[in-house]
């Protein structure tokens, strides 16, 4: 916080900051208390909020602050997220139905299960969202990558297993540990192995 605040100063001296760290979820930890960082002959002050202390009510006056209403002073954060999904369905504009919901669920994740969110808040709302448009892509991304690695870890198996009718099973543990990168120089090593020896000097060496 000092470090960046500073930084801003050398640029920007005449510019106004106000630094504020929210904390979303409850926490035993004293940093959570803490809104002074201060060392010998230096003291940097700011602001905390503890999400947990503010009236739900205060979050909902405002469409921008409801996804973070569910993280607010209450025993029955589920209403609140009917509340809030009811809230959203009011809304005219759809573009602003979408980010709402989708970064509502997401924030919910926090403390709801899955179920609970999605029997909550309609999934079609939320996929018009740039915001769940993202994850989604990206959860698409890992899930063609690790299929990949899936794939070729069982290609490299067989293979050995072809070759030297079984593997010793802490190599094979190993192969399924292998990152694709290694996956892929084991499929170019494994062409020259001419006995199980050389799998193991592979893997030593």
């Amino acid at each position: 916080m000092l470090d960046y605040r500073v930084r801003v100063y050398r640029r920007f001296p005449e510019k106004q900051m106000r630094q504020v760290v929210i904390y979303l979820t409850p926490s035993t930890s004293e940093l959570v208390q803490q809104n002074v960082f201060a060392i010998a002959n230096t003291r940097h002050q700011f602001e905390v909020i503890r999400l947990w202390e503010i009236p739900t009510e205060q979050l909902l006056q405002s469409s921008g602050l409801w996804p973070l209403a569910v993280l607010g002073e209450t025993d029955d954060p589920a209403s609140i997220l009917e509340d809030i999904g009811e809230r959203i369905n009011r809304l005219d504009n759809q573009r602003q139905q979408s980010n709402i919901a989708a970064s509502t669920a997401i924030l919910a994740g926090l403390l709801l299960e899955e179920e609970v969110i999605q029997s909550i808040l309609r999934s079609e709302i939320m996929r018009e969202s740039v915001i769940y448009q993202r994850i989604e892509s990206e959860g698409i991304r890992k899930g063609k990558a690790e299929g990949r690695q899936e794939e070729a870890i069982a290609l490299i198996l067989r293979q050995l297993k072809r070759r030297f009718n079984t593997i010793p099973a802490e190599i094979e543990v190993k192969i399924n540990d292998l990152p694709i990168e290694k996956i892929e120089e084991l499929g170019e090593a494994l062409l020259d192995f001419q006995e199980e020896e050389d799998l193991i000097n592979w893997f030593e060496n």
